[in-house]
């Protein structure tokens, strides 16, 4: 209900519009909670902390090496002995956990992915060298073909389909590759159906039961990856588009059952790509299911923030911190997201 408001003295009527009305007594003033920064901490309801960022680290061949991505300002692809360097990053800056994504030689790269099954591909060598060098740092490995067909989709192509339960067997395949060299997290990206299941049976089936699974269980076929597909070279090799198996951006009620199917199949947390467009669907997974929830800041949303920020266009800073609270505020336990060294060294006062 409206405060009464009552004129400023006994003034005529053209005098009292010019000065205005003055509230009669104000029981709630919600800017006292917003009057200082010090108040502005007591009530704060939600709070942004390193712990809370997974950083995604793109891996190349060689030794000594950093690759500007052009589209990505100020990421790069990292050689082993680099990618062991922004591990030891992570866990000085708080950071509980990276995410590891290749970019594969094309002269490695098939039909059928079958890179990915090699014991020594650069996701195995990686985790093998950094559960060496830092062993408490949570590894997360990709699940999924892309990064290793000619073709640049998630699975296997007939014709012009991609094949759904034969792709599910290969990709319990690469699991259990990428456990045995030291994956902690499992995270199958592929979308196809059944998969969660299928590589849960198959990670206990031989021994690693406490290996995790986070599902990317509401993944949107976004117009928000394209630098990605740069980062792990699948632009140029994308045939079509992957429509027919990652979700529609018009559907909200189909990304529930989604992530109640992973859930029933045995996926201990779920993961929404892309992020900010998608905060309703983040709001209505933690609702719906309680269930920890992850959203990916993905490299459209970083490449849109760092561009307007090179522009002067907005402050980069804050809006990178803003954006990441609107994760929190969404339900996101945790966030994906390529600022992560950035925000945790502003986050203990070292940027």
């Amino acid at each position: 209900m409206a405060t009464p408001l009552r004129p400023k003295g006994d003034l005529t009527p053209l005098a009292e519009a010019k000065a205005g009305y003055e509230p009669l007594g104000l029981t709630h003033r919600l800017r006292r909670n917003r009057k200082a920064e010090w108040a502005r901490k007591l009530v704060r309801e939600n709070v942004l902390t390193a712990g809370d960022l997974i950083w995604p680290i793109f891996i190349i061949e060689g030794k000594g090496k950093r690759e500007p991505i052009s589209s990505m300002p100020l990421v790069e692809r990292l050689s082993l002995d680099e990618a062991v360097r922004a591990a030891a990053e992570a866990a000085e800056l708080g950071i509980p956990a990276i995410a590891l994504f290749p970019y594969t030689d094309p002269g490695l790269r098939d039909p059928r992915g079958t890179e990915a099954l090699n014991p020594q591909n650069l996701v195995c060598q990686a985790c093998a060298a950094i559960k060496k060098e830092i062993p408490d740092i949570g590894l997360i490995t990709d699940i999924a073909l892309d990064p290793y067909t000619s073709h640049g989709h998630d699975g296997v192509m007939q014709g012009d389909e991609i094949v759904n339960d034969e792709t599910v067997a290969i990709l319990v395949a690469q699991a259990l590759n990428q456990a045995r060299a030291g994956a902690d997290i499992i995270a199958p990206s592929d979308m196809m159906d059944g998969r969660v299941g299928a590589i849960r049976a198959g990670l206990d089936s031989e021994g690693f039961e406490m290996v995790q699974i986070m599902a990317y269980a509401a993944k949107y076929a976004s117009a928000f990856y394209g630098p990605f597909r740069d980062a792990i070279g699948t632009s140029a090799a994308l045939t079509g588009d992957k429509r027919t198996y990652q979700m529609d951006p018009a559907h909200s009620d189909e990304a529930m059952r989604e992530v109640a199917q992973d859930i029933d199949e045995g996926a201990d947390m779920v993961m929404v790509k892309p992020g900010l467009p998608y905060l309703d669907i983040i709001r209505r997974v933690k609702d719906n299911f309680s269930i920890p929830t992850f959203a990916y800041q993905v490299s459209g949303e970083y490449a849109m923030i760092m561009a307007a920020a090179q522009n002067g266009w907005l402050d980069g800073d804050k809006a990178m911190v803003e954006s990441l609270i609107s994760f929190k505020r969404a339900g996101a336990d945790g966030v994906l997201t390529y600022f992560a060294p950035r925000v945790a060294k502003k986050l203990k006062g070292m940027g």
